[in-house]
């Protein structure tokens, strides 16, 4: 599994309350090694997604219900599915990159949170199907 990197904007974004960890939708893009995330990004319009179709579609996928709990002062933040996607009509345009993003927020508009870097591009073939696990059990990232 490919480690979580966050965005130093997030930091911000976080105390300012551009975030509800517990009630925005999130999604994740899919980006190709040649447009790889940098730290300084912060949001979606920063990023170049791969090419839409054959299972594709630009924006990215929802990942359910975001929650956020806290136990002895220290804050999970986990979202409720998966996302998946299945290469349909051709192979999928390759992907290295994970990146998630708020889509609820507005000020900045889709402001990015973190991206999983896999090391080399990925390319699905016609069925093959790549799901992003958010491991719910340790959850995307934890504040303390």
């Amino acid at each position: 599994m490919a480690s979580f990197n966050k965005f130093q904007q997030f930091v911000e974004d976080l105390a300012k309350k551009e975030h509800n960890l517990a009630s925005d939708v999130f999604k994740v893009v899919l980006c190709a090694a040649a447009a790889a995330p940098v730290a300084t990004d912060a949001v979606l319009a920063d990023l170049t997604q791969i090419a839409a179709g054959n299972g594709y579609t630009t924006g990215g996928e929802t990942c359910g219900a975001a929650g956020a709990e806290q136990t002895t002062g220290t804050l999970k933040f986990t979202l409720a599915s998966d996302p998946v996607w299945t290469a349909s009509g051709g192979s999928m345009a390759a992907f290295r990159y994970a990146v998630l993003y708020n889509d609820t927020a507005t000020t900045p508009d889709d402001a990015l949170v973190g991206w999983w870097d896999y090391g080399s591009d990925l390319t699905l073939a016609v069925g093959e199907t790549f799901t992003l696990d958010l491991s719910q059990a340790n959850g995307i990232l934890t504040l303390a």
